[in-house]
Order: structure tokens, then sequence, then C-alpha cells
């Protein structure tokens, strides 16, 4: 594991500066410490440098509106899942930052457009119930509240499209809102375009959507003079959907920033770890999981990521980028990322936690000390943990975990002090492994310095 010496009086400060915040219950303490950057002359200037523009309406006139006067924007969030995951952490942090610079924002949880599910490019979304899809707005609704100030004339309002949906007749839908939308426009959006050449095809269901998102804006702006939505930029077509719609039936001219799709430099889709998603939900995807996600982040990546998902400045972010041109071996970017964006999802107990549960695997630290959560957690994401007997004996677990390839090897690998189980130096072969378990039953069975596996007994 590589030295941590270099960064850990950093990460030391950083938990000082986050002390306090170790649980929802005290999530305003994180909020009042997060700031923008003062060195640039505008929040749109930030947002720039942090590459979180990807398109935009009138460029000019968007700058103007947010160094303006304070604004209302909104971005919306759909009841999909019964949690958010790391691609909507990105719209929250960008919805705080705008919020910093005194505009006032409006954080939709979509219980009407989450019973009818965005188009994807591949195939239909499987409807959920409307009992599922209430929980998950309530789910998110809670999310969300722990990532935007309620604080002061521009805190947080929670809004939910299913409150001017649900009224809305079939007739009024059409005759009141389907009328401003073109077809032959509606037809030329990715999701929509992608469709219509497969063999599935699109239900009238999914191609209303971006009607019900447009619905969405227009209601928005009657009620509360909202003039700025946001979003991935994945989602433009559906961004634009509401500008044209407040165009056509208000006569008015509203703006819609998407920021961009972010992929890993080698192609790869973010936010995935092993094909799954990682979610903002502790139960879901464990702190450590999270931590080490970001952790793992690469070189060429690191930097991009501190820009978009810490409140950093831009000098810290330039002295991180020099350490890795520098010295890449210490990783000291990637700790500070992960640390950053662990502390603001999770609290800064649980970062340090998952941070002393890392050491700990590796020898350098105490695996009695981890609370039985975080221990299971961690031993979860090791390779080749398995769930076996407590009379199973060392020699069989380091067979079944695949530390070794015969009982043969593994005798002759604990003779030679090569077999470490919770950092002791093994020397039974045939010691029971409940006699060995630490509280919880779980075991970490360790070969050489970096080889490890984990034990759960069943």
């Amino acid at each position: 594991m590589p030295s941590i010496d270099g960064a850990a009086p950093r990460l030391l400060d950083r938990a000082r500066r986050y002390d306090g915040w170790v649980s929802s219950e005290s999530a305003h303490d994180v909020l009042t410490r997060q700031q923008n950057d003062p060195t640039f002359a505008s929040v749109w200037d930030e947002l720039r440098w942090r590459d979180l523009v990807h398109v935009s309406t009138d460029e000019t006139a968007l700058k103007e509106a947010l160094d303006g006067e304070p604004i209302t924007y909104y971005c919306g969030f759909d009841p999909t899942a019964p949690s958010l995951h790391c691609g909507n952490l990105l719209q929250l942090l960008t919805m705080r930052r705008i919020q910093l610079a005194g505009h006032k924002p409006l954080a939709l949880v979509g219980g009407s457009t989450g019973l009818i599910g965005d188009p994807r490019p591949t195939a239909e979304r499987t409807l959920n119930t409307r009992e599922t899809v209430q929980e998950w707005v309530t789910r998110l609704q809670g999310q969300v509240s722990r990532f935007l100030s309620p604080d002061g004339e521009n805190g947080v309002r929670l809004v939910n499209n299913l409150d001017w949906t649900a009224p809305l007749s079939a007739i009024d839908f059409l005759r009141d809102i389907g009328k401003y939308f073109r077809v032959n426009s509606m037809l030329k959006k990715d999701a929509v375009a992608a469709r219509l050449n497969s063999d599935s095809g699109i239900s009238y269901t999914e191609f209303s959507y971006q009607i019900l998102q447009g619905l969405d804006y227009r209601e928005l702006f009657r009620q509360y003079g909202c003039t700025l939505q946001t979003g991935g930029s994945d989602q433009w077509g559906n961004l634009t959907s509401g500008t044209e719609l407040i165009r056509r039936a208000e006569g008015a001219t509203v703006h819609a920033l998407g920021t961009p799709l972010i992929t890993n430099s080698d192609g790869t889709k973010f936010g995935k770890s092993e094909g799954n998603a990682i979610w903002l939900d502790p139960d879901m995807t464990s702190p450590y999981a999270f931590y080490q996600f970001w952790l793992n982040t690469t070189d060429a990546d690191v930097i991009a990521r501190l820009r978009q998902f810490t409140f950093l400045s831009r000098a810290e972010i330039e002295r991180l980028e020099q350490a890795v041109a520098d010295e890449p071996f210490r990783r000291e970017a990637q700790r500070t990322l992960a640390f950053e964006v662990t502390a603001v999802v999770h609290g800064v107990a649980a970062t340090q936690a998952a941070i002393d549960a890392s050491a700990a695997l590796f020898g350098n630290g105490d695996l009695g000390a981890l609370d039985a959560t975080t221990l299971r957690s961690a031993i979860a994401e090791l390779p080749g943990s398995v769930a076996l007997p407590g009379d199973a004996d060392v020699a069989r677990a380091l067979v079944d975990t695949e530390l070794v390839k015969s009982l043969g090897e593994a005798r002759r690998a604990i003779d030679q002090g090569g077999v470490y189980v919770n950092n002791t130096r093994a020397e039974d072969p045939t010691a029971p492994l409940s006699d060995l378990a630490l509280p919880g039953g779980v075991l970490v069975l360790r070969r050489g310095k970096k080889t490890l596996a984990g034990v759960t007994l069943s």
C-alpha cells in the first residue's frame, strides 16, 4: 500500500475543517463551510473552469443572468431507484455552487415523470408501481435536501411534479400543453431517434416524457419565476423542450445548462465499479466501497474529478496536479478526492472509518478496533471473499479463497511465515476459524504483504 505520509497532515486539516458533520443531522455544518473560489470573477467563470458547462442556451445571456440579481433555477431527479448515484451527485454539487452565488434552487423529484420513465436509447423501461415510486420520491427528497442549504432567502425548496400533473385531465394536457410541441422536433431527440430505429420501437408513454418535462419547467416558471434548468447533457433534448414551451406559451426567454456526461479516460462509464452503480445510500454502497471507488481514480482522471466533485480552490487543485506529476506514487490527489467526496456524502466519521479499515487490512492498523459494519463492508470488497463454517481450518480457508492452490501449499506457506490471519502471523494450519474470528464472525487472510481475502463465518 503506498505511503500516506505526505498526505496525512492535509487530510487531518480537512478532518478538522469538516469536524462536527458526522451524520445527516449535522449536514448543515458542512454546507456552511462550503464556498465558491473567490479568485473567480463570477460563478460562470468557475463553472467553466471546473468543466461543468458542456452545452447551454445563449451563453452570453446566461452568464449575465448568473452575474446579476438572484434568479430561481431547478434540476430534476426521477425516482427510478431507491437512491441517487454518483452521476446525480454531479448535479447536486453544481446546484450547490449556483446556490452559493446567491441564486435560489428548486429541487424537483419527479413523482409523475418517475411513473413514466425517461426513454433509454436501448429498450423500454419497466414501469414501477405507484406505491414504489412514492416511496422512492420520499427517499430521494431526503437525499437531495442534504446537499443544498435550506437557510436564508435562497434556501432550497423541494417540489414534486405530481402536484401539478395529477389534477391535469387528458383533454387539458392535449389542448393546453401538447399543441405547443411539434412531432418532427420530438422525433429528432437522440433517445427517441435511437429507439425508432430499433426493433423494439418506442411507446407513446415514453415518447411523451419530454412533454411532461417541458411542462415542469413552464409550471416552475409560472409559480416561482424559475428561469434556469440544469441537468446532464444527455438530457439536453428534455431541457430544451421546456425552454421552447415557455417561449411559445409564455413569450419569455429562459435558460438551460447541460453538464458534461462524465466518462473515464479509458472510455469506460463513470460511476460504475465492477459493473455496479455507486449509490449515495450507505445501505446500497457502503461508505468503505464509496471511498475505495474514488481512491481508485486514475492519474489521468483525478484532477478532472477534483474540479467537478470538490469545493477545493483552484490553487489547491493546481498544487495537487503538480503532485500527480512529481510524485504519483503517493497518490495524494486520489486520497484527497476520496476524503472530500466521501465526507460530503457520508460524513467525516464514516470517512475516517473507511480510511482506518483500508490501513488495517494491509497490516497498518488494528482490525479489532473497527466497528463491525465497516469491517464487514471492507471484507465484502476483497477479491475471493467466501463464507465458511466455523469449524473450517486456516489451511482450507486459504484454498477456498484461492490464496493458495492446495492444502500442501497452504501448509508450506504457513510454515514459511507468509500467512497472516487478522494481521497476526498464522502458525497452525489446523486452527479452526471460529477461534480466530473477529467480532461479527469475520476474518482477514493475507499472504505476503498485499494479497488479501476475506472470510465470513456461516
